[in-house]
């Protein structure tokens, strides 16, 4: 089984929890939060030493979770839509 067919062990979408946003799991970090961190510049192993429950794998499944995502979403032509 490929690694991107076992983050869904690691990220969870529960409605009680963050809104609903997709978060891993055991705790309150939304996936979306890695990716802003990654994109305010901080390094993965500065995201894994400010959050010691984190793991690679949970940050790999962030990458996993949105590489999914982005494969099924399904792109309207701005010229189609309206």
């Amino acid at each position: 089984m490929s690694f991107a067919a076992k983050y869904r062990d690691r990220i969870v979408i529960n409605p009680d929890i963050r809104s609903g946003k997709p978060c891993i799991v055991n705790t309150r970090i939304a996936v979306a939060d890695i990716f802003d961190y990654l994109g305010g510049g901080m390094t993965i192993e500065e995201i894994l030493d400010d959050f010691p429950d984190l793991t690679l794998e949970d940050i790999q499944a962030c990458f996993a979770f949105a590489a999914e995502r982005d494969r099924r979403l399904m792109v309207i032509p701005y010229e189609a839509a309206i």
